[in-house]
């Protein structure tokens, strides 16, 4: 019988808005960085001597996830240590408020996907099982503040709660499973040559098929309706499982997960990490301040609403970035100052498909860069005014005054002369 010998490196909200065009210019990045593939990475074994404590109780290691185990093994402590009261996001956006991953960190099931800034869970609880591993938390709603010049705009946000009462989101992690490797079993041959001193047995061979997997590593085995994998190295086990962790959730907004976002939201962290605004590098490409006849909105723009903006209050404007082609369509749209709930993604959508009066320099159309500030409001008697006097009211104050809360917007109501109500009805 083969010997199974461990492998070494398996060890080591709100919608309907109005959009107003502004005299100031925004500079865009015409080419967009690289996009970094996401992939698993920094997994590793903390490296220590033999016998050593370090080496019978190692450290693993996935990502930013650090978890000390007992002889290889995770307890649910050491998960409960490492989760417990933290606020995580699901790298892929996935919405519903029930996952099933395999050992790999692969959903196995269907989710609807959506914004990142709808995907935080704070975990509450944290069950670790021979099968599972199983977390229990709150998904909660990012909301981007606003930010003084001098401030970090991705550090300027807050967070609200959207799961309903009495309600609670779970992620589960199948766990491969660990078998101990079966003994050889001695033979003893009695009465035959084979007692006799200097006599061996000679048993013919059998070639053995290249195995693909670790070393480790034994045949998948059936599961209800799952394929769990079997190894005989709790060390890659729980290897196996801190890395799938660490591909479904992320400790904050890691390198990673910005690499793997549209162009919309990348190009806006990338600048913000370079404490720079987004500049065109594209002399063809003017400044709405530069042409002699300024880029005009001929369609409207009213973004959708969602639910999680509505329940929570969430109101306030947003800035965004865009590029008006010579042929008054949008080419490029990328978050300036943007407002979160997944409020923003909408609004893109519905710039993307505006259409513009394009820009005249010389006598020709020509591409513009420009800004456009989207107004989110709450849907009620107080906010229902019309688009007109929205607008007008906005101009008013101060360029942009940034996202607020329910509460906020109605103490500034209040403070302002009440417009009549208008005769039809919010769509």
């Amino acid at each position: 019988m083969r010997k199974i010998i461990p492998n070494p490196r398996a060890l080591a909200a709100a919608g309907c808005s109005v959009v107003l065009l502004t005299l100031g210019v925004a500079a865009l990045a015409q080419t967009p960085a690289e996009s970094v593939p996401v992939a698993i990475s920094d997994t590793h074994l903390s490296a220590a001597s033999n016998d050593s404590p370090e080496q019978k109780n190692p450290v693993l290691t996935a990502g930013a996830f650090s978890l000390q185990t007992t002889a290889g093994e995770f307890k649910e402590d050491h998960f409960k240590q490492l989760l417990v009261g933290k606020t995580l996001y699901i790298r892929d956006g996935y919405q519903d408020n029930s996952l099933e991953f395999d050992e790999h960190g692969r959903l196995t099931g269907h989710s609807a996907q959506g914004s990142f800034t709808l995907s935080q869970i704070q975990i509450n609880k944290v069950k670790l099982s021979k099968h599972k591993l199983e977390l229990q938390g709150d998904r909660y709603g990012l909301h981007f503040l606003g930010a003084a010049p001098y401030e970090d705009p991705t550090k300027a946000t807050d967070r609200v709660k959207i799961t309903p009462r009495k309600k609670t989101v779970r992620i589960s992690f199948d766990r491969e499973q660990v078998e101990k490797p079966k003994k050889e079993k001695k033979h003893k041959h009695k009465g035959n040559e084979l007692d006799q001193p200097g006599k061996t047995e000679s048993v013919a061979s059998t070639p053995q098929p290249a195995d693909p997997q670790p070393a480790n590593l034994v045949n998948p085995s059936s599961k209800g309706d799952k394929e769990v994998t079997r190894t005989t190295s709790a060390a890659h086990a729980s290897q196996l499982l801190i890395t799938a962790l660490d591909h479904v959730l992320s400790i904050g907004i890691d390198d990673r997960m910005i690499a793997a976002m549209p162009e919309f939201w990348r190009l806006y962290y990338q600048a913000a990490a370079a404490r720079s605004d987004i500049k065109s590098t594209d002399p063809a490409i003017f400044r709405q301040n530069t042409v002699d006849l300024k880029a005009t909105l001929v369609s409207a723009i009213d973004p959708p609403s969602n639910e999680f903006a509505q329940s929570s209050g969430i109101a306030g404007m947003a800035l965004y970035h865009a590029v008006v082609g010579a042929d008054g369509k949008v080419q490029k749209v990328i978050a300036g100052r943007p407002i979160g709930f997944g409020l923003d993604e909408n609004a893109e959508k519905v710039i993307r498909n505006a259409t513009f009066q394009p820009a005249l320099k010389e006598g020709k159309p020509v591409p513009v860069a420009l800004d456009l500030i989207v107004s989110f409001r709450i849907y009620s008697r107080r906010t229902s005014q019309s688009s007109t006097q929205q607008a007008d009211a906005e101009q008013d104050s101060s360029p942009l005054p940034g996202p607020y809360t329910a509460q906020a917007l109605e103490a500034r109501t209040q403070q302002q002369p009440q417009p009549a109500p208008p005769s039809t009805s919010q769509q």
